[in-house]
């Protein structure tokens, strides 16, 4: 018998961004490496990540990520990385300027949704994603509540 391989195989999510998706449409999605000094990798694998306010901007021709904050790793003494640094994220040329180009667009931003470890490497989630407006959220919690409730009344009829 062979052992099937899930999609998530080799994928460790460290942190993901909840705020998002309840304030944005997510429309495109694109998956980034990060630049990481040693103490930054080592922390992550702690789970040691915070999104809160963060967001990803594009300049000169590169993408960056700023207010992503990154914990200090309490045994790296004073070789230590800046928590909120600005920090490089890769990606290839004609995808950068895809962003870039629909970041100038009024009404849209690029935002951090997840960083995890894919292989041993760190990547970083992005999405191009519009403001929703008050109605459009409370309409979200609205339909996640009865997605919710319409499962619960599923599961006890069995």
């Amino acid at each position: 018998m062979t052992k099937h391989r899930s999609d998530n195989d080799g994928i460790k999510i460290i942190a993901f961004n909840k705020r998002a998706a309840h304030d944005y449409f997510l429309t495109e999605k694109l998956e980034c490496g990060i630049v990481l000094c040693g103490s930054e990798v080592k922390s992550l694998r702690e789970g040691k990540a915070n999104f809160s306010d963060s967001y990803v901007r594009t300049q000169n021709g590169k993408l960056q990520v700023l207010g992503l904050n990154i914990s200090e790793y309490p045994m790296a003494n004073r070789l230590n990385h800046v928590p909120l640094a600005p920090r490089n994220l890769l990606a290839h040329k004609r995808e950068i300027r895809k962003f870039a180009r629909a970041e100038d667009e009024k009404g849209f931003t690029i935002v951090p949704t997840k960083i995890y470890f894919k292989h041993g490497l760190a990547k970083l989630e992005i999405a191009l994603a519009q403001g929703k407006a008050e109605y459009d959220k409370r309409e979200t919690l609205k339909k996640r509540d009865f997605d919710l409730h319409k499962r619960r009344i599923m599961n006890t009829r069995r």
